[in-house]
């Protein structure tokens, strides 16, 4: 069937853009001032004019599936095309069409993967789904993205099952048998069959991403067969893949990060996805598969790194050539563990649910440590002054932000619902619809806006300094809590930490840290007295922690930590049972 597409115009203006990048790799100057996202035209169906192309007759494995057990899953690309033809047209005799929102609740799986093909190619909305979500959760989801069907695995129907008077009219569909569920494996059972294109326009909805919600509740954003299959070219382009590639990512599907670097950027670069599927973390398993499995590209969120670099990295980097970090900012002092033991600098990457990769430190660049990196070819990034809503010229501290004059490719068509979206400017809608387009409009001089603050130096090197919500004054300083907690990393005591401002007299407020302790440390005096004195030791005075708590970390289910939480935890200053105060300590006077 691919080779019916390979004359689209769409899949030869895909295949050209995708081919400068891959021969920039190395030359980021040349392609930030070169690269341009490819216009399709008016119809665009990534699974059909790009997928099917490059899996026509191709027998290299496209996804392969580890599990705990070491049972091995794999699919060729030829493979998932046929499986995936095949289930959009089971799916279509079942009930489901363009245009409706499906729920796909599955873990790393292959039938994940071909689920999504298969509803791309039916024209059919995705929704990932975490099956980590309880019932209520989940309800909500399908409240607000409308859902007409679900595809889950059994354990999920329990959770669809405490919800069943209000999902009546939902066509379900499991990965096996289950009462009242059609079994998706029944779609595999005839001989070959024919699938139309299903002439999906090029800004048609495609996915609706449920954000992690760190501050609020989670918004809905809507991305198009432009935006995300599209746009991700700059993610591939950051991650540094090549044809013929082994790419393996950490991250749990139902999240925009798992679409990332888990189906767009590999399978644009033609490389195998790999996916270390394992019920609870666990590195040592981890870097096994990553040598037996000779994975060349290697991309994990901070958490994973850290808990990495406390394993024996001696026997690495086997075939490793890249490494890269995204889902917040990755110390310094993990970039350099990982650099001694494997001769390897992590690159970080920068994006939201909202955008694929915006900023990052791309292949050849000089990795500067504790900065982002670069904007990323042809993402219109800018820093706007907080004050005056003014893009900065020159070096400074402002807002990450898109220029929507720029028509920025790689960023949603809108969050779903003004309840959802917190009332975006800009009218953006359509017929039939209920989409909040992203803040400004193009022509107005206007931006979209991320929410986090970066500062910006004179080599055009950005930097994280924190979410609007999270950086604070003390005595009049500004206060990013990701560079002190950059510093409290490094203590062998913290397992990961989060400083939200606690109330002071004196200095209005103050920089407190809660912090989630390593294996093998007590939450001790001792230990509280040695952290302060490491924060003292290697921050500037008016960035000094000066409380301290022992605690569990609020998080979402996505795993961000939720410091909104925290900071409403200090609202009236008293001290709290389980904190400790630096003037506790009259050795840290002497």
């Amino acid at each position: 069937m691919g080779a019916d597409h390979v004359g689209r115009p769409a899949t030869r203006a895909y295949r050209a853009a995708r081919d400068q990048l891959l021969a920039f790799r190395g030359d980021p100057e040349r392609a930030r001032s070169t690269f341009a996202f490819p216009e399709v035209g008016p119809v665009f169906n990534w699974a059909f004019d790009w997928f099917d192309v490059i899996a026509a007759g191709n027998d290299r494995p496209a996804l392969v599936v580890v599990d705990d057990d070491g049972a091995r899953s794999a699919r060729s690309f030829a493979e998932l095309s046929d499986r995936s033809t095949r289930l959009g047209a089971w799916l279509l005799e079942q009930g489901v069409g363009a245009g409706d929102p499906v729920i796909v609740m599955l873990g790393n799986e292959v039938a994940l993967w071909e689920t999504m093909l298969a509803a791309i190619k039916v024209g059919a909305v995705i929704v990932p789904t975490t099956t980590a979500l309880g019932p209520a959760d989940l309800l909500d989801r399908l409240r607000r993205s409308g859902a007409r069907a679900a595809v889950c695995g059994p354990e999920q129907t329990e959770t669809f099952g405490a919800i069943a008077a209000v999902t009546g009219d939902l066509v379900r569909v499991c990965v096996g048998d289950a009462p009242g569920w059609a079994d998706l494996t029944d779609a595999f059972t005839g001989g070959p069959v024919a699938l139309p294109h299903p002439e999906t326009g090029a800004h048609d909805p495609l996915l609706y991403y449920f954000t992690s919600g760190t501050t609020s509740r989670p918004k809905l954003v809507e991305h198009s067969h432009t935006s995300y299959p599209i746009g991700h070219l700059s993610t591939m382009y950051w991650i540094g893949l090549q044809p013929g590639d082994v790419h393996c990512n950490v991250s749990s599907p139902g999240w925009a990060k798992h679409a990332w670097s888990c189906f767009f950027a590999p399978w644009a670069a033609e490389a195998t996805v790999l996916v270390h599927n394992s019920a609870r973390f666990d590195s040592v398993a981890l870097l096994e598969t990553i040598a037996r499995e000779h994975v060349n590209a290697l991309c994990a969120p901070p958490t994973v790194w850290r808990m990495l670099v406390t394993s024996d990295l001696s026997a690495g980097p086997w075939t490793l050539r890249e490494v890269v970090a995204a889902g917040e900012p990755l110390n310094p002092e993990v970039i350099a563990q990982v650099r001694r033991h494997w001769g390897l600098t992590i690159r970080d990457g920068y994006g939201q649910t909202e955008t694929t990769a915006m900023v990052a430190n791309t292949p050849g660049a000089a990795v500067v440590p504790g900065s982002m990196g670069l904007p990323l070819p042809g993402v219109p990034v800018v820093l706007v002054d907080v004050g005056t809503g003014v893009p900065l010229c020159g070096p400074g501290e402002g807002e990450l932000c898109l220029d929507l004059d720029r028509h920025p490719v790689n960023l949603m068509a809108g969050y779903r619902s003004p309840a959802d979206g917190g009332g975006k400017q800009g009218d953006g809608g359509k017929e039939g619809g209920d989409r909040d387009a992203p803040a400004g409009s193009p022509g107005s001089g206007s931006f979209y806006h991320t929410g986090d603050v970066a500062s910006v130096d004179e080599r055009g090197l950005i930097t994280f300094i924190g979410r609007t919500d999270d950086v604070f004054k003390a005595s009049d300083y500004r206060i990013s809590p990701f560079e002190v907690e950059s510093v409290l990393i490094e203590h062998p005591a913290v397992a990961e930490s989060a400083v939200v401002p606690a109330p002071d007299a004196l200095r209005l407020s103050v920089p407190k840290a809660y912090v989630a302790l390593a294996p093998g440390f007590a939450p001790t005096r001792e230990t509280a007295l040695d952290i302060f004195r490491h924060a003292r030791a290697h921050l500037a005075a008016y960035k000094r922690v000066r409380r301290l708590e022992f605690a569990v970390l609020p998080k979402t289910i996505s795993g961000k930590i939720r410091r909104v939480e925290l900071r409403a935890r200090e609202n009236d200053g008293s001290p709290m049972p389980d904190e400790w105060r630096d003037e506790d300590f009259p050795e840290l006077r002497s």
